[in-house]
């Protein structure tokens, strides 16, 4: 049957990072890109046509989101797909998610101060943690049989250094595509709890959750007084296709905090004023748009269905496991036996794909692709048949 998700959409010509500018990335030109997170989807009818209203109202002057429209549909959006309670007073805009970590770490530590991250790891988490002069201190995820794990022994090793402040988490995990469990995310609450460590969770990927697999808040899982150090950064814009729209925002359950925050927001950083179409999005998306999403999990499942049976029929060198969230496929490429500088050589050159390498993410213990999978499935198969073009070249 055919689904609204297979319509191919020339992204070309509309500044698009993706398409637009892919040699920034690669270093050429005309590639197939499979590289940042958006995805070549239409957003869903509900939020195009609010858009489209407002648009025809014809004045776009200074919006406020400190309302109940805005914050009420967070709150209730919360409820309806993870059943879980979150307080109108946690919500607070923000122009970005690493605005957000970055804010979070100026308010919750010193220069100098330990922020402990679960590497591999998405990338800007690097760059915002060295610009605000913090020590990133790793904590290596377990790879064993193709899966990743938290290795809690060495988290609690590095959380017991006097000078760790913040655990800066990833939920559901990018690039892995992990989703930590009730138990884990209750260890790792335990554990900050131990240690007088905040956290700061990126929950971007929320949304996008396959196979009976269940994305949890970790305020769910904390006490009213651990909720006191726990800080969720997110947005929908991952969901909902809408990075060019600007916006994210926070779960802040600390008030001190949250006051904090909002100054630096409005008044030294002047970045409170939401942009409309962003803030429309939201609202008409997390109010409208629950059934879109279960359309669009069900679509990228199926595309990482293809993927997993397109390389174990075609590549058997390569492992990948379809993942328990994102749309963001994590291909093993070890087996081929070749390092990393001759699999991105052959993608450009012969394949002429653009899929991101493992080194991007600080994956170190063998090759690895994050390959983008939020397309047509057409799109899909063609980039496949490329990475196949691109892997016999390296083993003939």
């Amino acid at each position: 049957m055919n689904s609204h998700f297979d319509q191919s959409i020339n992204r070309a010509g509309t500044y698009c990072t993706q398409w637009d500018y892919i040699e920034d990335r690669f270093g050429s030109k005309d590639l197939l890109p499979f590289s940042i997170s958006d995805m070549d989807f239409q957003s869903p009818q509900e939020i195009i046509e609010a858009i489209n209203k407002r648009t025809a109202h014809g004045i776009f002057g200074y919006t406020r989101w400190n309302h109940s429209d805005y914050k009420s549909s967070i709150t209730g959006w919360y409820k309806k797909r993870f059943s879980a309670d979150i307080s109108m007073d946690w919500v607070v805009y923000s122009p970005s998610v690493i605005y957000s970590v970055a804010r979070l770490l100026e308010i919750l530590s010193s220069e100098g101060d330990h922020v402990i991250l679960q590497v591999p790891a998405y990338d800007a988490f690097f760059h915002v943690i060295n610009e605000s002069k913090r020590k990133l201190v790793k904590n290596p995820l377990l790879y064993q049989n193709g899966r990743y794990e938290l290795d809690f022994d060495d988290l609690e090793k590095k959380l017991s250094d006097p000078k760790a402040k913040v655990l800066l988490l990833c939920n559901p995990h990018n690039p892995t595509g992990r989703v930590w469990t009730e138990q884990e995310l209750k260890r790792i609450v335990e554990l900050c709890s131990k240690y007088d460590v905040k956290i700061i969770s990126d929950d971007i990927h929320m949304d996008i959750i396959y196979n009976g697999n269940r994305f949890i808040p970790i305020t769910s899982v904390a006490t009213e007084i651990e909720k006191q150090n726990i800080y969720i950064c997110t947005s929908a814009s991952k969901t909902f296709n809408t990075p060019g729209l600007g916006g994210s925002y926070l779960l802040i359950p600390n008030e001190e905090t949250r006051v904090s925050f909002m100054r630096l927001l409005k008044y030294r950083d002047g970045v409170s004023s939401a942009n409309i179409f962003g803030e429309i999005s939201v609202i008409e998306g997390y109010r409208q748009a629950n059934e879109w999403v279960d359309g669009l999990c069900s679509y990228l499942y199926n595309n990482m269905y293809l993927m997993k049976e397109f390389i174990e029929q075609e590549l058997p060198s390569i492992h990948f496991m379809i993942p328990e969230s994102t749309y963001l496929a994590w291909i093993d490429c070890t087996g081929l036996q070749k390092n990393n500088q001759d699999l991105k050589q052959a993608l450009v050159e012969v394949g002429r794909v653009g899929i991101m390498s493992g080194e991007v993410y600080g994956e170190d213990r063998g090759v690895f692709l994050r390959m983008n999978v939020g397309c047509p499935q057409s799109k899909v198969m063609e980039g496949l048949e490329r990475l196949k073009r691109s892997v016999l070249s390296l083993t003939r």
